[in-house]
C-alpha cells in the first residue's frame, strides 16, 4: 500500500511543477520549453532522405535481390551498387529528397540544433524536480519486449489495408480485375526508419561509422526521450485538460488527455500502430501512477537504449 504522505509528498511536488515557471524570459513563454525542441526535431528531420524505393528496411546488400541480380548482368561490382544505390533519390517524405548518403549529415545537424534547443529551455525543464522510481525502469524493460514483438508481427497492413480497399471501391471507373486502393498506407506514411547502417554504409571510414552511431544514440536514448515526453505530456496532455495548461498539476488526466496521449503518437508511428498503441499507454499508466515526468522519460530512455542495443545486435535496421 502507498504511504500518505509519500503519496502528499508527490501531489505537492507535481502542483509545484505545474504552477511554477522558469525564471527569465521562458516565465511569459511556458509553451516554449515544451514544443521548441520538438518543433526543431521535426523540422529538421524533415529534410531526412529515406531510404531509396524498393530498398525497403534491410541493408545494403539484401534491399532489391532483383536490382542487385541486373547490375551483376550488367558487369558492376557490388561497391558500384552500393554507391549507385546510395545516390539514388530517396523515398517520399524528404523536403529536398537528398541522396540516401546524406542521412547522417541531415541527422547529425538535426540532433545538433535539437541539443541547442533544449540547452535554451533547460530552466523549463529544471522546474520540475528530479526523481526516478524503480517501476520506471520496469515499465522500459517490458516496452521495449513488446515493440520489438508487436513490430516484427506487421499487424499494421493488415488493419489498414481492407480499409483501404473498402474507400477505393469507391472510386469511378474501376474495371473488373482492378484492386480498389486510395494508396491510404502511401498518403498515411508507411512507418518506414531510416533504417541506415553507418556499420555497413559508412564501412570505408570506421571512425565517421562509429561516431554516427554515437551520435544515432545521443538521439534515440537521451534527447527523444526528453523533448518528447515533455512535448506530449507535458504540454499537449495538460493543454487538451484546461486553457491555462502550466496550472494542471501533472499527471491529471480527463479522457480526452489519454485519447490524444495515444492517438498521436499513433499518428508519429503510422507503420508501428499497434506498438504505439500498446507502449505509449503503458506509460500513459505510470503517469498517472507516480506523477512523475522523470519516469516517463526514464522509461522512455531505457525503451529506446534496449531497442538501439538490439538492432546493432541483432541487424534490425529497420527498427531504427
Amino acid at each position: 500500500m502507498e504511504n500518505p504522505n509519500e503519496a502528499t509528498a508527490t501531489a505537492e511536488n507535481s502542483l509545484d511543477a505545474a504552477t511554477r515557471l522558469p525564471n527569465g524570459w521562458l516565465s511569459g513563454w511556458p509553451w516554449v520549453t515544451f514544443i521548441l525542441p520538438m518543433a526543431v526535431y521535426m523540422l529538421v528531420g524533415s529534410c531526412e532522405p529515406k531510404p531509396p524505393p524498393g530498398a525497403g528496411n534491410g541493408p545494403a546488400s539484401q534491399v532489391d535481390v532483383g536490382a542487385a541480380e541486373s547490375g551483376v548482368q550488367n558487369g558492376l561490382a557490388d561497391s558500384e551498387m552500393a554507391d549507385e544505390w546510395e545516390e539514388m533519390p530517396a523515398a517520399g517524405g524528404s523536403l529536398f529528397s537528398l541522396p540516401y548518403r546524406y542521412y547522417p549529415y541531415v541527422y547529425t545537424a538535426k540532433i545538433v540544433l535539437t541539443l541547442l534547443a533544449m540547452v535554451l529551455v533547460w530552466p523549463g525543464y529544471q522546474t520540475f524536480p528530479w526523481r526516478v522510481s524503480w517501476l520506471s525502469f520496469a515499465v522500459g524493460g517490458v516496452g521495449v519486449v513488446l515493440w520489438i514483438g508487436l513490430c516484427h508481427l506487421r499487424l499494421e497492413p493488415m488493419v489498414v489495408g481492407p480499409v483501404d480497399r473498402f474507400l477505393g471501391s469507391f472510386i469511378p471507373g474501376l474495371e473488373e480485375g482492378d484492386t480498389p486502393s486510395v494508396g491510404l498506407m502511401s498518403l498515411l506514411g508507411t512507418g518506414e526508419r531510416s533504417a541506415f547502417n553507418p556499420l555497413e554504409h559508412l564501412a570505408d571510414n570506421p571512425s565517421w561509422a562509429y561516431s554516427f552511431l554515437a551520435i544515432r544514440f545521443l538521439g534515440l536514448a537521451l534527447l527523444v526521450p526528453i523533448f518528447e515526453e515533455f512535448f506530449l505530456r507535458g504540454f499537449l496532455m495538460r493543454f487538451v485538460i484546461h486553457e491555462k495548461w502550466w496550472q494542471v498539476p501533472f499527471g491529471s488526466v480527463n479522457r480526452m488527455a489519454i485519447l490524444v496521449g495515444t492517438a498521436v503518437p499513433m499518428l508519429m508511428h503510422p507503420g508501428e500502430l499497434l506498438a504505439s498503441l500498446v507502449w505509449f499507454s503503458m506509460i500513459t499508466w505510470l503517469m498517472i501512477r507516480t506523477r512523475n515526468i522523470w519516469d516517463c522519460v526514464i522509461a522512455h530512455a531505457v525503451t529506446n537504449l534496449l531497442l538501439g542495443i538490439y538492432v546493432v545486435t541483432w541487424d534490425q535496421w529497420q527498427l531504427m
